[in-house]
């Protein structure tokens, strides 16, 4: 029995991922109705958009005491946006925080490394809310509906 024939009766959908010339799994999502580009990143503990998406994903933001540490960058300054909708494929989350910070050095180095910029990063918050199990062999990752 293969993991797919094993957790689609038990609930879940299968996302394909997309492994980066950086070593990196890609995904597609969307927040708040429009779609965007993402760093899976099971290292992250919250999901994350730039400052300068907030326009584009309609993102209410409030100040935020956090800083964020990561990527060879630390205390970076960062604001919160609450209460958006995160789906993934058939998978749909409400009320999702998101920590917004500046992505100008994660996106650079992808640039460098000749990989496309991302709107933000997918953490293990919403990964740990859709009970996720990702196939690294088959680059598939498996979100509990």
């Amino acid at each position: 029995m293969t993991l797919q024939e094993f957790l689609i009766p038990q609930g879940y959908i299968k996302i394909k991922l997309k492994f980066t010339k950086t070593k990196h799994f890609e995904i597609n999502a969307s927040i708040n109705g429009i779609k965007g580009k993402f760093i899976l990143d099971t290292g992250a503990s919250n999901s994350c958009i730039g400052f300068d998406s907030v326009e584009t994903f309609n993102l209410k933001v409030e100040d935020s005491d956090v800083k964020a540490a990561g990527a060879g960058a630390t205390d970076m300054l960062t604001k919160i946006s609450k209460k958006n909708v995160v789906k993934i494929g058939k998978w749909k989350k409400d009320k999702v925080a998101l920590i917004l910070f500046n992505l100008t050095h994660v996106n650079t180095a992808l640039t460098n490394h000749n990989s496309n910029p991302v709107d933000g990063i997918i953490g293990a918050d919403i990964l740990k809310k859709g009970n996720a199990i990702i196939d690294y062999q088959k680059k598939q990752l498996y979100l509990k509906l």
